[in-house]
C-alpha cells in the first residue's frame, strides 16, 4: 500500500439532509486500491469500514433503486 502525508478528504453527499444520519466516504483509494472507506458522520474520529469498490457501487445502486 502506498503511504502519503496528505490529509484524507472525507465527504458526504450533497443530498444528505436527514438530521445527521449520514455516512461519509473517501474516494481517494477507489482507483488505486479498489477500496472505499466509510464512516459515520456523527463520529469522525471513530472507526471506518473499508469496503471493496464493487460492494460500495452495489450499495449506491440499491439506495438509488429504493431496495436498500
Amino acid at each position: 500500500m502506498t503511504t502519503t502525508t496528505a490529509t484524507p478528504h472525507w465527504f458526504k453527499s450533497s443530498y444528505s439532509d436527514n438530521g445527521g444520519a449520514c455516512i461519509e466516504i473517501r474516494s481517494d483509494l477507489a482507483a488505486s486500491h479498489g477500496l472505499v472507506p466509510v464512516r459515520d458522520s456523527k463520529y469522525p474520529t471513530g472507526p471506518a469500514l473499508t469496503v471493496p469498490t464493487h460492494a460500495f457501487a452495489a450499495f449506491v445502486a440499491g439506495v438509488k433503486g429504493g431496495t436498500v
